[in-house]
């Protein structure tokens, strides 16, 4: 399968679960925008090292990597290969004396290994075309470049997975719509989840 190269656009705060945030991907040669929910220490350890600051101590992910630097170890790539019921899987690509191999990882740790090791991010299309979002060719303009993202006061709406089942699918499509003009990317995705599944079904 062809892999799709993904960059990091940013961390929203979730207004719904205390300490977890919304990781947003970006490909990198369009407009699909992929975001993933991940646990406030994970999105911590990205932060840090996009933000270039300097913990005390090393972090658990700064351990890895002097460890692998240590040993000789190269870090080639992070392949995003699979989407099951809402959760990710991620593996790490590595290398050393030209023998190559793969490490199964959580998402939030590959990717905080990556923004470590420099490496590419990877996807594929089917994963894309389930989760992905389509940002409109203007509000992705303006958006591009950002490093990191909050969600804006009027993304506190509380609506659940049942209120999003009672809703025809245009107002989904509309809700979605408002969702990603917010940057509210966590609650783009269940609005996505919710489009998905009616399609399946």
């Amino acid at each position: 399968m062809k892999k799709i190269k993904l960059d990091i656009v940013g961390l929203s705060y979730s207004q719904t679960q205390s300490g977890a945030y919304a990781l947003i991907l970006n490909e990198a040669k369009g407009k699909r925008r992929l975001p993933i929910i991940i646990g406030g220490f994970e999105a911590q350890a990205i932060a840090i090292e996009m933000e270039n600051m300097k913990p005390s101590r090393p972090l658990t992910h700064d351990l890895f990597k002097n460890f692998a630097e240590t040993f000789e170890i190269q870090l080639k790539e992070v392949i995003i290969y699979n989407l099951v019921e809402g959760i990710f899987y991620a593996k790490l690509v590595c290398a050393r004396d030209n023998n190559e191999v793969e490490i199964d990882a959580r998402t939030s740790d590959a990717i905080a290994l990556a923004v470590r090791f420099n490496c590419p991010i990877y996807t594929y299309e089917f994963i894309l075309n389930s989760a992905g979002i389509i940002m409109e060719e203007d509000v992705a303009k303006e958006k591009e470049g950002a490093e990191v993202k909050t969600v804006k006061e009027g993304a506190k709406e509380k609506e659940t997975e049942e209120d999003y089942k009672k809703k025809t699918m245009d107002e989904l499509r509309d809700l979605l719509q408002k969702a990603l003009d917010r940057e509210d990317y966590e609650k783009a995705s269940k609005i996505r989840d919710e489009l998905n599944r009616r399609k399946k079904s």
